[in-house]
């Protein structure tokens, strides 16, 4: 099936999705569109605050007009893919235009916090998905181990630089640094390392 069909579906599926109770999200990954309910925990959400309001303080200095955000879905029409990153560094002006998605080469980095249901998404689909669209920094949080990767220099559809990271860790990732100290991971009380 061609990109515009499997779009013109995903859109069907989206508008289907708003008279349902319950937060849904609309993606087209190598089966073709995907329609998920969405129930991030609060710590997945806590996590990815935590480190959208640390690439918030440091992109004005690296990225002028740029900003770090939840969403927008991104595309990649010539690989038929269209995906919703957990944060999306891009420019601010593109937050502003019409449409559902921006185009994948607008975007500088993504931010991924792996699911406690399907931690598979982010750790295999998105990492062949991401560097096949070109995206230059990929970084994956995975609170269920308290591990950070960082993937960068997307080469023929993969990332050829890797680096790992555990919770307590300063992160290089592209121009910025993230601080991992008040990570918490899923279904441990309190600190980091509970």
């Amino acid at each position: 099936m061609d990109y515009a069909k499997m779009r013109a579906i995903a859109e069907q599926l989206g508008a289907y999705a708003e008279g349902l109770e319950g937060a849904w999200s609309v993606e087209i990954g190598p089966a073709g569109p995907i329609l998920a309910m969405m129930c991030p925990s609060k710590r997945h959400e806590g996590t990815i605050r935590r480190i959208r309001n640390q690439l918030n303080a440091q992109i004005p200095l690296t990225h002028p007009g740029y900003t770090c955000e939840n969403g927008p879905a991104i595309e990649h029409p010539a690989l038929a893919r269209m995906r919703i990153p957990d944060a999306v560094v891009l420019l601010e002006d593109v937050l502003d235009e019409e449409g559902l998605a921006v185009d994948a080469t607008q975007v500088v980095a993504i931010v991924e916090i792996g699911s406690p249901a399907d931690p598979n998404n982010d750790l295999i689909e998105k990492l062949a998905d991401y560097p096949a669209m070109g995206i230059p920094h990929y970084m994956i949080v995975d609170p269920r181990k308290g591990t950070v990767e960082v993937h960068s220099e997307p080469c023929v559809g993969r990332y050829t630089r890797t680096e790992s990271y555990i919770y307590g860790d300063k992160v290089p990732f592209s121009s910025w640094t993230v601080e991992t100290d008040d990570f918490r991971r899923y279904g441990k009380a309190g600190d980091r390392t509970d």
